[in-house]
């Protein structure tokens, strides 16, 4: 049973374990080169700076990837903890570095929680990180029953789901759904950095979905991409191949052949199609597929608890929101929350939101009657409210 831990790096992943531990009444020590962050961390009542007299039942290794053996290796002719597991990840060459250096490898689990943020440093940890996100465990080996059963421990005290792999399938897995990903928001940022100023203020919630991840910590993401370049560059080369296609399906498009111009159509609308195939293969809430939901957008002002007010209003109607985003027009004062509801309380939550004082936008093929004594809108909007002062009740 793991009742003291030390969290050996206090950036968001190790201030966030940090303080999922403590809440949950583990005593936690927190150690880093960086005297600033260890003491931010400590503030925000992540635990104490400094190590522990005796052994630490866990040791959760925070640092890049290509630090673990050394870490690993230092730490345990430290004495300092009975298990060490690692949130890097990557996981293939750390484990080859740790079965080199280690001096007990059985001692030793690789770790990577499926979580995380494009803000980087403690002040950015939070304590619900973790929950209901899969943590990948990767035993080798050597790894002892005892140390399995300390990270599944660990795992369970962060809210998260235990998923067991091997560390070379782990690397190709995440190089697929997290660092190709991060590559592709960042090269389609970069399209951005020249680009005029008119064309940057017409940015949407669109372009916007597309590059958050591209404003992580370059220098992290440099050590993630550098231990996992071959896999990465496996899945950009298909990638590559789908892109040469839909470049010369394009051209193609633009063209006055008639021929030309109906392969096109083709090659786009299949790689469309398996676009959305393939996120159809997202697994929703409770790991099911995605469920099909009706947005619902509502014009909120910026102005404190508009949002908490829009959620409660939601909750008195006891309707569950799947999904929101919200989009903030440049120089405006008020946003586009978009709510995710289910076909059958769509209606009924726009009815009980426009009575309640919010501005809310018709749904596209859906029948939507004015609000009572008003005639119906051709601006896409169901009520008059002033967008300032959208969503006071």
């Amino acid at each position: 049973m793991i009742r003291t831990a030390a969290v050996v790096g206090t950036g968001l992943i190790g201030t966030s374990v940090a303080l999922a531990l403590a809440r949950r009444g583990i005593v936690v020590h927190l150690l880093d080169t960086d005297e600033s962050a260890v003491r931010t961390a400590s503030s925000m009542g992540a635990g104490v700076v400094g190590r522990c007299k005796e052994p630490v039942d866990m040791a959760v290794l925070a640092v890049p990837p290509a630090r673990i053996g050394v870490v690993l290796a230092a730490e345990q002719a430290n004495g300092l903890a009975r298990s060490y597991t690692d949130v890097a990840s990557v996981k293939a060459e750390p484990e080859w570095d740790v079965l080199q250096r280690a001096v007990d490898p059985t001692s030793y689990i690789g770790g990577h929680p499926m979580a995380g943020r494009e803000r980087s440093g403690p002040l950015a940890a939070c304590a619900t990180l973790f929950e209901g996100r899969s943590w990948v465990l990767t035993p080798s080996p050597t790894t002892s029953r005892e140390t399995l059963n300390r990270a599944l421990e660990l795992v369970a005290l962060c809210g998260s789901v235990p998923v067991l792999m091997d560390s070379g399938a782990h690397d190709r897995a995440v190089a697929l759904v997290s660092h190709t990903p991060h590559v592709v928001s960042a090269l389609m940022a970069a399209r951005l950095q020249h680009a005029p100023d008119e064309a940057s203020q017409l940015a949407g919630q669109g372009l916007r979905d597309v590059t958050r991840i591209a404003g992580g910590d370059p220098r992290l993401w440099g050590d993630i991409l550098e231990a996992n370049a071959g896999a990465v560059a496996d899945v950009l080369g298909e990638l590559a191949e789908d892109l040469t296609v839909m470049v010369a399906a394009l051209r193609g498009l633009a063209t006055e052949d008639a021929d030309e111009r109906a392969q096109g159509m083709t090659l786009v609308a299949d790689l469309l199609d398996r676009g959305n195939k393939g996120r159809d293969r997202i697994p929703g809430k409770h790991g099911t597929g995605k469920p099909v939901c009706i947005p619902v957008r509502v014009l909120i002002g910026d102005q404190p608890g508009e949002l908490a007010r829009l959620l409660a209003a939601a909750a008195e109607l006891e309707v569950n929101v799947e999904d929101m985003t919200i989009d903030h027009s440049p120089g405006s004062v008020s946003g586009l929350a978009e709510l995710m509801v289910a076909p059958a309380a769509a209606v009924r939550t726009v009815q009980w939101l426009q009575e309640h004082g919010w501005t809310v936008q018709r749904i596209p093929g859906v029948g939507n009657p004015p609000r009572p004594g008003r005639p119906p809108q051709d601006d896409g909007l169901t009520s008059h409210a002033k967008p300032a002062a959208a969503g006071r009740h």
